[in-house]
């Protein structure tokens, strides 16, 4: 049955909803695919890390938007917007009218220049709508959505990352319709957007995008986490699909808290135990891996996967206990 369509989306173009489920990785795949780092990944780690970027943005040339007359020098704090998870520095250049900023929905008439090559954002003007659509779905689209979401209208504004290496990223927010929070929306909204992004998110998934896919997911278990208990079923198979995700992204630790929050709703959902099996090999917990894959073949026996994987777990623990007790032998001998 399909669900009514939000309020706000009544003009953007619909997602093909899917009921379709992520295919079991074979665990050689999950545990030897390397991903190289992106450059806009790297996240200001220090405080004085975020502070000499701040430095930079303050010392640049604003000649083309103030007077002659005006003195240089360093902008006022109220100029510079930090964003709170400290991803980027934003420098604003023109302020903006009032008090309203883009909202969950809202369309955006935005002008941007400076995106790289290939990151899937406009070069010039385009329309956005906050929380909808494939532009969000890739890093550089997350960095504009967190930027637009601080932004007034008619805001001008430089956005800086650290580890790009161009010119700064130019953005104008020149207007945009309203939209709601989140927590306005109705759990029948909220439940239709989680049931798009998780479709979405198999789809990325499918072409070979864990880190698209693993962004659904997570905007998804965003959505339904704000719905009043007992909460929806959904949310289970959204962290276990989020957990393949970060199995193939390499962060095995994130993987195994995914696959508990799924365990501690349905302490039988084999999938979970598979990949919180996997993922405790990859953090070299060998006992607790061989526990998950063993209660994964107690109730299926010829699951493949499972058994490979169990073999590998054991053929580790051979090796660790032959390493252990040579080096005894040299430590007594």
């Amino acid at each position: 049955m399909e669900m009514p369509q939000p309020q706000w989306e009544k003009n953007s173009q619909k997602n093909h909803d899917s009921t379709t489920q992520i295919r079991q990785e074979p665990p050689t795949e999950v545990l030897e695919l390397n991903v190289s780092p992106n450059p806009a990944r790297q996240i200001l780690e220090t405080p004085q890390g975020t502070e000499k970027l701040a430095a930079g943005l303050e010392e640049d040339s604003y000649k083309s938007h103030r007077s002659a007359s005006e003195m240089p020098g360093l902008l006022p704090t109220s100029d510079l917007w930090y964003c709170p998870d400290g991803s980027f520095v934003k420098k604003i250049i023109v302020h903006g009218q009032g008090l309203d900023k883009p909202k969950l929905g809202s369309r955006c008439r935005v002008l941007a220049f400076g995106f790289p090559s290939g990151s899937g954002l406009p070069e010039g003007w385009a329309e956005l709508t906050m929380g909808l659509g494939p532009w969000r779905e890739e890093i550089w689209g997350e960095f504009l959505e967190k930027c637009l979401e601080s932004m007034r209208q008619g805001e001008e504004a430089e956005l800086q990352l650290p580890g790009h290496s161009g010119p700064p990223i130019r953005l104008t927010l020149a207007s945009f319709t309203q939209g709601q929070d989140s927590w306005e929306l109705e759990a029948s909204e909220k439940e239709a957007l989680a049931r798009q992004e998780r479709a979405r998110g198999t789809e990325l998934f499918r072409a070979g995008n864990p880190k698209g896919a693993a962004r659904c997911y997570g905007w998804a278990l965003r959505l339904l986490l704000t719905l009043p208990p007992p909460g929806s079923p959904e949310r289970t198979v959204l962290h276990a699909n989020l957990a393949a995700c970060q199995l193939l992204l390499g962060q095995p630790h994130l993987a195994a808290q995914s696959c508990d929050r799924v365990l501690e709703q349905e302490p039988g959902h084999l999938k979970a135990l598979y990949r919180r099996g996997v993922a405790q090999a990859a953090l070299g917990n060998l006992e607790k891996a061989t526990a998950d894959l063993k209660k994964v073949l107690a109730v299926d026996p010829k699951n493949r996967a499972a058994q490979e994987q169990l073999g590998k777990v054991i053929f580790q623990g051979k090796k660790r206990d032959a390493g252990l007790a040579q080096g005894l032998r040299k430590m007594f001998g």
